[in-house]
């Protein structure tokens, strides 16, 4: 189940993630996506290859992975995300819930570590919003 107002289309600085085309209330559950399980050896080549950016750690003791189908697995990361991931590993299913209230047009975040409130490093450097600023130009002097 996708909530039919949820779209993917490119994020600035982080290819492509989730939007909105309407405003959504905190704590609805806006995607349950079935996931297709990876035992530990399938992890392990998974891991060498691009998917690697796109599974996320299953089970109890994490000792497997799992990539999860519909838009799951295109949310982009935020430290402080609008909405938060549950895993059922029982139905084998994973659903996205938003935390607060969110608008019209606006992109739907988790944080990959899990817990919301994680600051925990990740294994890729974060692309920020924010340009950096430009460094003045060195000019040469005219010779007169």
């Amino acid at each position: 189940m996708i909530k039919p107002y949820l779209y993917v289309q490119k994020s600035k600085g982080k290819g492509r993630g989730v939007f909105t085309t309407e405003d959504i209330p905190a704590g609805t559950r806006i995607e349950t996506s079935p996931v297709l399980v990876l035992d530990h050896e399938d992890t392990v080549l998974a891991d060498r290859t691009f998917l690697h950016n796109y599974i996320f750690l299953w089970g109890d003791d994490e000792s497997e992975s799992c990539i999860a189908l519909g838009f799951c697995s295109i949310y982009n990361h935020d430290y402080t995300p609008n909405c938060k991931y549950e895993m059922d590993f029982e139905e084998e299913t994973m659903s996205i819930i938003t935390r607060r209230a969110i608008k019209k047009g606006e992109e739907l975040l988790i944080n990959y570590n899990g817990v919301p409130t994680s600051k925990d490093p990740l294994w890729f450097d974060i692309k920020s919003d924010t340009p950096e600023p430009k460094k003045a130009k060195k000019t040469k002097e005219k010779k007169k």
